[in-house]
């Protein structure tokens, strides 16, 4: 193979590839948001650390869109349960890192939920 065809696939490939991480970096949403959290507080969520460490949104987000004020909004349709995505998702998880001994989010409401 010659050098210069290496260099061109090399550059090829890039043009690919650099748009698509920006596109993707930039659909990671807002670093912080606040949680709808009903009559106890907005829950001030860090987003940006939650993506870091699990990696995967549909770990969260296959229980709500990923939009603004999903939570809210399904609460208000009556099609979120109250406490559904804190108890099941939030706490549920916290207590299992907390279980094998790793770093974790709180474990209690009154933790997050700041009136």
């Amino acid at each position: 193979m010659s050098r210069n065809f290496v260099v061109v696939a090399i550059v090829t490939a890039l043009i690919f590839i650099l748009p698509m991480a920006a596109a993707s970096a930039a659909n990671r949403g807002p670093d912080q948001i606040d949680i709808f959290g009903g009559e106890r507080g907005k829950i001030p969520f860090p987003h940006a650390k939650h993506q870091d460490n699990l990696k995967d949104c549909n770990i969260c987000h296959s229980v709500f869109p990923q939009e603004a004020d999903a939570i809210k909004t399904l609460k208000a349709q009556g099609t979120l349960k109250k406490k559904k995505v804190m108890n099941l998702q939030c706490i549920k998880c916290h207590k299992q890192e907390k279980k094998a001994g790793k770093p974790h989010g709180p474990v209690t409401c009154s933790t997050c939920h700041v009136k």
